[in-house]
């Protein structure tokens, strides 16, 4: 697996995202933030969050879609229930994905970071295949990328945002990266 010089992950399914722009010049890339979401909540598999990237979503189609009305979010990375690495946004670019966010002392975290968005919920184990792929994801993006923290969506927006929530095994996922301080925060 590896990362091209356009940014774009070798074995991903791509999917155009017009939810990102130009990082600021000069910027490094040095955090990776995980998060998760399932749209509707708590239901897994269905197209929903590739439409909600994709400014796609009906706000008929399920009543908590009302809220997602004229939101124009976006990640670098889904990892389905499954394994399957889909990917919205070139690494090179900024994804709409941290929202108001800090990291030790610096806001506006989309202008460095990463965003790998994991298909699940607060309240439900993630799959083994997940953290395969989010471990072997993290591997190559750490390869390419001066990456010196990973977080959570939580550490970045305490109070705003929960993700990758109590189900996510902080533990389980540094214990299959290389090297014992990996910057990991959780």
């Amino acid at each position: 697996m590896r990362i091209d010089a356009a940014g774009y992950l070798d074995g991903a399914r791509f999917i155009l995202s017009p939810n990102c722009d130009e990082r600021p010049a000069g910027c490094a890339i040095s955090l990776l933030v995980i998060h998760n979401i399932s749209l509707p909540p708590e239901e897994f598999g269905g197209d929903g969050v590739i439409e909600l990237f994709t400014n796609r979503i009906d706000p008929e189609a399920h009543p908590y879609y009302q809220a997602l009305r004229g939101l124009r979010v976006s990640a670098h990375f889904l990892i389905r229930r499954g394994g399957e690495t889909i990917q919205f946004v070139s690494c090179e670019k900024r994804a709409w994905h941290a929202g108001e966010s800090c990291w030790q002392g610096t806001s506006r975290c989309n202008d460095f970071s990463i965003g790998v968005e994991l298909e699940g919920s607060d309240t439900t184990p993630f799959t083994d295949l997940q953290y395969e792929a989010l471990a072997a994801l993290t591997r190559t993006l750490q390869s390419r990328y001066p990456i010196t923290g990973i977080a959570g969506h939580s550490d970045i927006a305490p109070g705003r945002k929960t993700d990758p929530g109590s189900c996510f095994d902080w533990e389980r996922y540094r214990a299959a990266l290389p090297g014992a301080d990996n910057g990991s925060s959780g």
